[in-house]
């Protein structure tokens, strides 16, 4: 008796290799293969593109709002927030605290050149403004400088990009902004109504802001909304903008009892809840691609397991045992597996890495505007890709792969030498 042949001996890869190569009798299973072969190259490289642009997404919307917006703001219970330069310097002392600014913010109605347009103004100190990175390496040439310049009889302000293309604004030019809680007079209150000049614009890339906010100085911001000797609150960043929960004591304790704490989490849950939850049911569609795919190798190997019954009586007559079979076709269908989710990971990578010149390149080619900045609030598509995720991507592709292939290698192992030659 033989003895027993080592397990994915050699013979064993060259007969399931020979299986997967087409012939002319065997056409139908080789485009079986084919077929399961690129739908799991397919799934597995859209899931990567999807989830490195969802990542991408929330990134940058997360850098541009808390980048703007601060992680904890602080405001106060009762009307404007007073004695907020004490409290900025407390809340500075907590461990963790990167930076406290104090702001005043108003809505109003900015109108110039006959267009009018409702607008965010972001009252704020020139040294606090310079400090804000994400503003302050976008500005135009010389809008720091002019921006609060007590040398200069008129105030200076800092528009979006987006908002000095709508109304026709450029540096030097005039906005008018009228804010509708103004003076009380006897016959009510009035519209306060003011023209400033415009010392500058900036450029995040994120249209949401880069077309309705506008930084005027802190001190004639407190003027034009009546705040006062008080602000509208102090936007506090810390070094772990995910983990500020847990900072929240330490906050409160540093701005006291006439403060109450807003976490970013709290301002715009609604929307990164909406796209968590977006981002999860994408993962279990386009799951379901590579999930296809794997049950085409599940047809395909039992149409070839079918085919070739007459070649595994004659492989077991001659001492193939039934794990060797096993082996055998196991190999065939892992291998359209592994070299389907190989591919997918090499187009998904590249795709990734090119994801805006592509996506310029389609808008050219089809005169249409993909990812529309109106829409999605980004001026660029990004993508961002994480490494656990490309990994738990290839692992569950292979795993479902292999998965597919043990019934028919089960179901080859099985089959009677002596019925296969009897009725093959």
């Amino acid at each position: 008796m033989s003895a027993p042949t080592r397990p994915f001996a050699p013979f064993e890869w060259l007969i399931a290799l020979r299986y997967l190569r087409a012939r002319r009798t065997e056409g139908f299973v080789s485009v079986i293969s084919g077929f399961s072969l690129v739908g799991i190259a397919l799934g597995v490289a859209t899931l990567i593109i999807v989830m490195s642009v969802m990542n991408g997404f929330r990134h940058e919307l997360l850098k541009s709002i808390l980048g703007l917006n601060g992680h904890v703001s602080v405001q106060g219970i009762e009307g404007p927030l007073l004695g907020y330069d004490a409290m900025a310097g407390r809340i500075r002392a907590v461990p963790g605290v990167t930076r406290a600014v104090p702001v005043v913010d108003g809505q109003v109605m900015a109108t110039q050149n006959n267009v009018s347009a409702g607008v965010v103004v972001r009252g704020m100190r020139p040294a606090d403004l310079k400090s804000l990175t994400l503003i302050s390496d976008t500005l135009s040439p010389g809008a720091l400088a002019g921006f609060g310049d007590e040398a200069n009889q008129e105030e200076g302000v800092i528009v979006g990009a987006g908002l000095a293309q709508k109304m026709g604004l450029h540096p030097g030019g005039s906005i008018t902004l009228i804010a509708a809680k103004g003076n009380i007079t006897p016959f009510g209150t009035t519209p306060r109504i003011k023209t400033y000049r415009v010392a500058g614009t900036f450029r995040i890339g994120m249209i949401q802001y880069d077309t309705s906010f506008v930084f005027m100085p802190l001190a004639e911001a407190q003027l034009f909304f009546n705040t006062g000797d008080g602000v509208s609150g102090i936007e506090v960043m810390v070094t772990d903008p995910d983990n500020d929960m847990a900072q929240l004591p330490g906050l409160f304790r540093a701005a006291g009892r006439t403060a109450r704490l807003v976490p970013w989490q709290d301002t715009n849950a609604s929307f990164f809840e909406a796209l968590q939850v977006e981002r999860n049911v994408m993962f279990l569609i386009l799951t379901l691609i590579i999930l296809v795919a794997a049950l085409n190798i599940v047809s395909g190997l039992i149409m070839l397991v079918k085919d070739k019954s007459g070649d595994i009586a004659i492989l077991r007559t001659m001492g193939a045992s039934r794990g060797a079979v096993m082996r055998v076709f196991f190999i065939a269908g892992a291998s359209i597996g592994v070299t389907g989710t190989l591919l997918g990971f090499i187009i998904g990578t590249v795709f990734c890495a090119n994801i805006e010149n592509i996506r310029q390149g389609l808008s050219r080619l089809t005169g249409t505007t993909l990812f529309d900045p109106t829409v999605y609030f980004l001026s660029r598509m990004p993508a961002e890709m994480d490494a656990g995720e490309v990994a738990a991507v290839v692992v569950m592709a292979l795993v479902l792969t292999f998965l597919a292939t043990l019934y028919p290698s089960w179901r080859a192992a099985r089959l009677d030498p002596v019925e296969a030659l009897r009725y093959g």
